[in-house]
């Protein structure tokens, strides 16, 4: 089992377990001083019973509910604003075997201090029981207001892989004018995997080449893919649109996490913007925006668009209606053409997360050996050039650590993530040996 400012993930039956449920479900119940809990899940073969564990847990502990059914993550977070809390269930990207909880107050995902207090928990007064309400959300009338009418009609081919958008996301986009044509739209069935970045998208790919442009979530729906012309975009491409989205409106100050890429960074300040760096992680961006007062921004990695003044969280379905809203558009064109002058390739070591930290302290005196720039605000950054770098850090949701490399050569990309994964194995090997011996 994951636990992190992420959330808690695990797999189900084996290291997440009802007795944890239950543990973090009545530790999250004090840090709710409304009282009031909107309760959402994604369509995981798990999420019935989770969710109604967790909703009891909350019950006992005098929360009133108020329930959502399946609903996307990025809906639960837009209501939690109204009622002061939220919990999701899901394991977002994650094999379908998973699942997990997601913690939201006041409109944001829960912090460092938060996250010890839900993994401790404390003495507890006995309470009244809670009530428990099912209840709408006006999501897709919020966000249409936000975005706009769309001046055309794009043909538009969306994939929900089966998961928990699979109505918000096409009436979304029909509201705003689109002409939409739907894959896996079953929820809980799809021919696909839950994680679209890391996905084939084969279905998607074909439909492509007979509309404008074609939209992937993840099973919980704040994360989104792009695909063009039968070619599937990277994730920071899908970022990199969001943020031109919102400097049209007239933002200028931005935050992205350390491993999204300089290009953003570089089309940000060449339109008069400033940028912040965060750690890796939605919470880790939200958390920095709300200290600099930044407007937008996002984490490459996982295409994670945020805009605060809307939702305080990755919003893949949010995203998709602005990238719709320039679609035949000379911006639109140009800004993927910037982008893509740009290329990362990410790989992950398998290494079990109790030496996760001793490898990245192994692989840290090999990389000052080779490097002068080093950064280490999260994992372990190398600034090669002003237009290359690599980043190398722990996954706190699996038990992988992470190699990011860009550059606007690929095969010079190809060659530093080559070089830097080698040494990742490496340390690996010298922290299983230095802990058995």
């Amino acid at each position: 089992m994951k636990v992190s400012i992420s959330g808690v993930r695990g797999i189900f039956g084996n290291d997440l377990s009802l007795k944890d449920v239950i543990h973090f479900c009545r530790n999250f119940s004090p840090l709710i001083k409304s009282k009031k809990c909107v309760v959402g899940k994604d369509t995981r073969p798990s999420g019935e019973i989770v969710t109604n564990l967790a909703v009891a847990s909350l019950l006992e502990r005098g929360i009133t509910v108020y329930n959502l059914g399946i609903s996307p993550t990025p809906v639960i977070f837009r209501e939690a604003r109204k009622y002061g809390s939220g919990l999701i269930i899901t394991s977002s990207h994650n094999p379908l075997e998973w699942n997990g909880l997601k913690f939201i107050l006041e409109g944001r995902g829960i912090n460092e201090s938060e996250l010890e207090k839900l993994e401790k928990g404390g003495q507890f007064k006995k309470e009244e029981f809670g009530s428990e309400f099912e209840v709408s959300s006006k999501y897709i009338e919020e966000a249409a207001k936000l975005i706009g009418k769309l001046k055309k009609s794009p043909k538009i081919a969306i994939d929900v892989g089966g998961g928990a958008a699979f109505e918000v996301a096409p009436q979304l986009l029909k509201k705003l004018g689109c002409k939409v044509t739907v894959i896996n739209g079953t929820p809980g069935k799809s021919n696909r995997g839950p994680d679209p970045t890391n996905d084939k998208l084969s279905g998607l790919v074909e439909a492509t080449k007979k509309a404008d442009i074609g939209f992937a979530f993840d099973l919980d729906g704040d994360r989104l893919v792009i695909v063009k012309n039968g070619k599937k975009k990277s994730p920071d491409v899908t970022l990199g649109l969001g943020i031109a989205g919102a400097l049209e409106k007239g933002y200028n100050k931005f935050v992205l996490s350390i491993d999204t890429s300089v290009a953003i960074e570089k089309f940000i300040i060449n339109h008069g913007g400033k940028v912040h760096r965060s750690k890796v992680g939605e919470a880790n961006v939200v958390d920095m925006m709300l200290k600099t007062k930044s407007q937008a921004g996002g984490e490459g990695s996982s295409a994670g668009f945020i805009l605060p003044e809307f939702n305080m969280c990755r919003d893949g379905i949010l995203t998709s209606g602005l990238v719709a809203s320039m679609v035949g558009t000379k911006q639109f064109d140009d800004i993927i053409k910037f982008m893509e002058e740009y290329h990362q390739v990410r790989t992950k070591v398998s290494v079990d997360s109790k030496l996760h930290k001793k490898t990245l302290e192994i692989l840290l005196k090999k990389m000052k050996k080779i490097s002068s720039n080093i950064i280490t605000i999260d994992g372990i950054k190398s600034i090669i050039d002003e237009d290359s770098w690599v980043l190398v850090r722990q996954s706190n949701t699996e038990h992988i650590i992470r190699v990011s490399a860009e550059s606007n050569d690929l095969n010079k990309a190809k060659s530093i993530e080559k070089q830097i994964t080698m040494l990742v194995k490496q340390s690996y090997e010298e922290s299983r040996r230095t802990r058995n011996n």
